[in-house]
């Protein structure tokens, strides 16, 4: 089984340039303080990282 990796939405994403909000509703982060638990893989990592000021990540092995 692949890891997995656990991205919540801590910050408002109001405000914030489009292409972020994009990459936030393309992880199915819509609401404040949703989490979401996605594989991991370089494209969810990349996406994770393009919004690190908005989320916090947490590894689950």
């Amino acid at each position: 089984m692949p890891d997995k990796i656990k991205i919540k939405l801590v910050k408002s994403m109001n405000g914030r340039p489009e292409k972020h909000r994009r990459v936030l509703r393309g992880m199915g982060l819509t609401k404040l303080n949703k989490t979401v638990e996605l594989e991991d893989t370089p494209s969810v990592r990349g996406m994770a990282n393009k919004v690190s000021h908005l989320v916090s990540i947490e590894e689950k092995e």
